[in-house]
C-alpha cells in the first residue's frame, strides 16, 4: 500500500485559501500539547514516586522488632534494611523519570524553534502572495474596464464615420487612440501583475511542499520519539518492580532460616530462672508445731482443744510460793503476781 504525505493532500483550489496549511499547523500545535501533557505526567509520576520513597525510607527507620531475638530478630533486621533499599531504588526511579521528562522537554523546544522558522518563511509567502492575488485582480478590472472603454470608443468612431462634423469625427478619434493605449497599458500592468503572481505562486508551491515535508518529518519524530519515551518509562516502572522483588527475596530467604523452635531455645537458655517449681506451702499446727507428713492441703477440721489440769488451790499456797494466782472472785483480780 502507498503511504500517504502531507503534501500530496493538503491543497486548496482558491489560490489565497491556507485550508490545507492551516489542518498540518493545527495537528502538529495538537502534538506539541501531546509532548507537553506527558511531560507534565512524568513529572507528577517522578514526584509520587518521590514522595513514597521518602515516606518509606521514614518508614524504615521506624521501630520494628527491636526487642525480638535470635532468627526472628535477624530476618525483621534484613526486613527494615531491604525496606530502605526499596525506597532508595523508588528514589533512583524518580530521578530517572524526571530526566526522561527533560529530555522530552528538550526534544519539544527542539521542534518549536524549527517550525517557528518555517512558519515564519510560510507565512512571509501568504502574505505577498494574497496581496499579489489583490493587486494582480485590481489590474485585471482596471485592464477590462479600459478594453470597454476602448471598445466603446472605437464604436462610436464607426457610428461616426459618414458624418460631415470633422471636428467631432477627429475628437472621437483621438478619444478611441486615448482609449487604446489606456488599454494597452492596463493590459501591460495586469500581465506584468499575472507574471509576478505566478513567480510568487511558484516559489510559494516549492516552500509549501518544503513545508509539508518538514513538517511530516516532525510529526513522525513526535510519534517515534513519544511511542519511546512512553516504552521507557514503562520498562522504569517494570525494573522497578523486579529490583523490589530481588530485595523482598532477601526477606523471604531470611525467613526461611527462622526457626521457630530454635527461638524458642534461645529464649529459654537466655533467660532461664530455673527448672524446679516452689515446693507447696505446707500447714503448720500452731500448737503441736508439727507439719502435716503428706504435705497436702491443710484440714478444715478445727484444730483439737488440749485441756490443762485444774488449777491449784490458791489457800494451800504461801507467801513464799513463786506465783500467786487469782482467781475470778477475787476482787483484786486482773494479773498473775510473781
Amino acid at each position: 500500500m502507498k503511504n500517504l504525505h502531507f503534501k500530496d493532500f493538503f491543497w486548496n483550489s482558491d489560490l489565497t485559501c491556507t485550508g490545507g496549511y492551516d489542518a498540518i499547523i493545527q495537528y502538529l500545535n495538537e502534538g506539541k500539547r501531546t509532548c507537553k501533557e506527558v511531560e507534565e505526567f512524568m513529572k507528577a509520576r517522578a514526584s509520587i514516586e518521590e514522595k513514597y520513597a521518602k515516606d518509606l525510607l521514614g518508614l524504615s527507620k521506624k521501630v520494628c522488632g527491636h526487642n525480638e531475638m535470635n532468627t526472628l530478630k535477624k530476618s525483621l533486621d534484613i526486613f527494615k534494611l531491604q525496606t530502605e533499599h526499596v525506597s532508595l531504588s523508588h528514589l533512583q526511579l524518580a530521578q530517572s523519570m524526571r530526566e526522561e521528562a527533560k529530555k522530552l522537554e528538550e526534544f519539544r523546544e527542539k521542534q518549536k524553534e524549527m517550525r517557528k522558522k518555517m512558519e515564519q518563511q510560510m507565512d512571509a509567502l501568504h502574505k505577498q502572495k494574497s496581496s499579489q492575488f489583490k493587486k494582480t485582480m485590481d489590474t485585471k478590472k482596471t485592464y477590462e474596464q479600459k478594453c470597454r472603454d476602448k471598445e466603446e470608443a472605437d464604436q462610436n468612431v464607426n457610428r461616426n464615420t459618414n458624418t460631415s462634423n470633422t471636428k467631432h469625427i477627429e475628437k472621437l478619434y483621438t478619444k478611441a487612440q486615448q482609449a487604446k493605449q489606456n488599454a494597452e497599458e492596463a493590459d501591460r500592468l495586469y500581465h506584468q501583475n499575472v507574471t509576478t503572481l505566478g513567480k510568487l505562486r511558484d516559489e510559494w508551491l516549492k516552500e509549501h511542499i518544503r513545508a509539508c515535508e518538514m513538517f511530516e518529518k516532525q510529526a513522525m519524530e513526535r510519534i517515534n520519539f513519544l511511542r519511546n519515551t512512553v516504552w521507557t518509562h514503562l520498562n522504569q516502572l517494570s525494573q522497578q518492580c523486579v529490583t523490589s522483588d530481588e530485595l523482598y527475596e532477601e526477606v523471604r530467604k531470611s525467613l526461611e532460616h527462622c526457626d521457630v523452635q530454635e527461638d524458642i531455645e534461645h529464649f529459654v537458655n537466655l533467660r532461664q530462672t530455673g527448672n524446679k517449681p516452689p515446693a507447696p506451702v505446707m500447714y503448720e499446727n500452731f500448737y503441736s508445731g508439727q507439719r502435716s507428713p503428706t504435705g497436702g492441703p491443710p484440714s478444715r477440721l478445727p484444730p483439737p482443744i488440749i485441756r490443762r489440769g485444774p488449777l491449784p488451790d490458791p489457800s494451800n499456797n504461801s507467801r513464799d510460793d513463786t506465783v500467786l494466782y487469782s482467781t475470778v472472785q477475787d476482787a483484786g483480780y486482773s494479773v498473775i503476781q510473781y
